[in-house]
């Protein structure tokens, strides 16, 4: 950049030094120095802005850096932090593909223990209905000799019933003495 400057600054001056004649002098004087033109304000604008990048080039080029290495390791965080949802998303893809299967297994697995646990709980009532026929069936033998005892015991005391009735009817008192008598006589006498 510097050395455009110098070099437009040395032909200017060699220019200059050849007359108003020579071939510069008279491309500058015929085609660039119109009064309204003014080249020179251009030249000052130029000279300015190469002033200023010079003398702003090492400050701003190390904020440039800086920013330039902060855009960098955003980029590789970002990057990483992409790499890493993608891990995710094929994990979780992956989990979700092994659910239908893990969920058809458990829904196999729950059928086959419905079926065990209805299976067991048939015999267990299986069981428990021959118990109570067993224990209704030891209660109907229990009930039946209880009324059979009672039944005995009801035709004893209605027996003895009748025979006393009638005892009393056919017994007089003279059938009671003769009775009491022979009884007497059987056991060895009146002392």
């Amino acid at each position: 950049m510097t050395t455009t400057v110098f070099s437009t600054i040395i032909l200017f001056l060699a220019a200059a030094a050849a007359g108003p004649d020579a071939g510069f002098s008279a491309f500058w004087n015929q085609y660039i120095n119109y009064p309204a033109f003014e080249v020179w304000r251009f030249v000052n604008l130029a000279i300015f802005v190469l002033v200023m990048i010079y003398l702003l080039k090492k400050p701003l080029s190390g904020t440039f850096k800086a920013k330039r290495e902060e855009i960098r390791s955003e980029l590789i965080k970002a990057e990483e932090a992409k790499k890493a949802a993608l891990a995710k998303l094929t994990d979780i893809e992956a989990k979700l593909a092994g659910a239908d299967a893990e969920i058809n297994t458990l829904n196999k697995q729950a059928r086959e223990e419905i079926e065990l646990e209805k299976g067991r709980l048939m015999a267990q009532a299986a069981s428990e209905a021959a118990k109570l026929n067993s224990q209704t069936a030891g209660e109907i033998v229990r009930v039946g000799q209880v009324a059979r005892l009672e039944l005995r015991r009801f035709a004893v005391e209605e027996s003895l019933r009748l025979a006393e009735e009638k005892l009393r009817n056919d017994v007089t008192p003279q059938t009671d003495s003769r009775l009491i008598r022979s009884g007497i006589k059987a056991i060895g006498g009146l002392n």
